[in-house]
């Protein structure tokens, strides 16, 4: 009985392992054939359908080469009205945006202090001459006197010297009230440019100091970009160089012209400006910030749009279609330019009139069957 027992739990064991043999056979049928399919799915690739305007041919292209510059706006033209002498602000009513004409009364200091000082030089004035006409009279007297021998001519000089220094007062007199007649037109102040008020830094009634600033002006018909450069790139502007500009809150670029270029760098950053004149366009305002490509030459090479070339491998390469798959082409990349508005590279490892995918088509694996829309090549 005993014996019979133990053959039967023999035979239960042999019946599990083989069960678990089968199982683990299966399995591995099973991981096979997944593998199978899965690697028969790569090999079977969706193909990729491409519209003409995603492929472009590699050709031959006059480039122009640049600097990129920005900056902010400047007006040619502008000017700090202040007070040239220290008083009440009054009659004040521009504000900023308003339009002012040269020469226009935009303010005044109150003229009770200048006017004051007008009287007191002009009575001064007056007293110095009555000096002068009583050393006159006196020396007169004293000259018939020397001449008829009644008095010395030490007397006579001494009565000279009087005379000229009562006529010295009194230049020095009618000096003193040019200076406050100066200073009483100074009380009115006026626009020296043409333009628009852009600051309005004092108000009506307050006490001004002298050089106090009151309202700014500018002259928005002329407007220039102050855009820095560094040392290197200076050397390659020259006046007369034109740049196209985008200028913020604007739709469209705007052309500009290098007019000057200043002859010291600046201290610290060592920087030299350039100024660029802009085209006359409506709209435009001081301080606004500007960037752009300064043309600084022309040259001829076979490039590509910069944005075709990938840099998500360690060489750079751009993606190709050869025999309708996508191939990968490492490239040699040299100098950058601009073409049509459009920033582009000179490139080696590519032939002229190869077909390339446009940069916003996205990576693409290699080998990736392509399919052409109508209208591509």
């Amino acid at each position: 009985m005993k014996l019979r027992v133990k053959w039967v739990v023999i035979g239960l064991v042999a019946a599990l392992l083989v069960a678990g043999a089968v199982r683990t056979l299966s399995s591995r049928q099973a991981q096979k054939a997944a593998l199978q399919a899965q690697q028969t799915a790569q090999k079977t690739r969706v193909p990729v359908v491409l519209n003409p305007d995603d492929l472009v041919q590699a050709a031959s292209l006059e480039l122009s080469q640049g600097l990129a510059i920005s900056g902010p706006l400047r007006a040619v033209n502008s000017a700090m009205v202040k007070a040239r002498i220290a008083g009440e602000l009054q009659g004040l009513t521009v504000r900023e945006g308003d339009f002012v004409k040269a020469g226009q009364i935009i303010a005044r200091i109150d003229p009770t202090e200048s006017q004051a000082r007008v009287r007191q030089a002009q009575q001064q004035a007056e007293s110095a001459k009555a000096q002068v006409n009583l050393a006159q009279r006196s020396f007169d007297n004293n000259n018939s006197l020397v001449s008829q021998g009644f008095i010395s001519k030490t007397a006579l000089e001494s009565s000279a010297t009087t005379l000229a220094g009562a006529q010295a007062n009194f230049q020095a007199a009618q000096a003193a009230v040019d200076v406050a007649t100066k200073s009483q037109g100074d009380t009115v102040l006026r626009a020296p440019i043409a333009g628009q008020v852009a600051q309005r830094l004092a108000q009506p009634g307050e006490r001004l100091s002298i050089d106090a600033r009151i309202i700014e002006i500018v002259d928005l018909s002329a407007l220039e970009l102050e855009a820095p450069l560094n040392a290197a790139d200076a050397m390659a502007v020259k006046v007369g160089q034109t740049a196209q500009l985008r200028i913020e809150g604007a739709a469209d670029t705007t052309s500009a012209r290098v007019v000057r270029i200043n002859p010291s760098a600046a201290a610290g950053s060592r920087a030299v400006l350039a100024y660029l004149a802009l085209a006359p366009t409506a709209n435009l305002r001081q301080g606004l910030f500007a960037q752009g490509t300064l043309v600084t030459g022309q040259t001829t090479a076979l490039a590509l749009a910069l944005n075709a070339v990938r840099t998500d491998k360690p060489q750079p390469y751009v993606q190709l279609v050869v025999t309708n798959q996508v191939a990968h082409q490492p490239v040699t990349l040299g100098q950058r330019g601009e073409f049509q508005g459009q920033a582009m590279v000179e490139i080696a490892g590519v032939s002229p009139g190869a077909v390339v995918i446009r940069g916003a088509v996205g990576a693409l694996r290699e080998g990736t069957p392509v399919t052409l829309a109508a209208g591509a090549k």
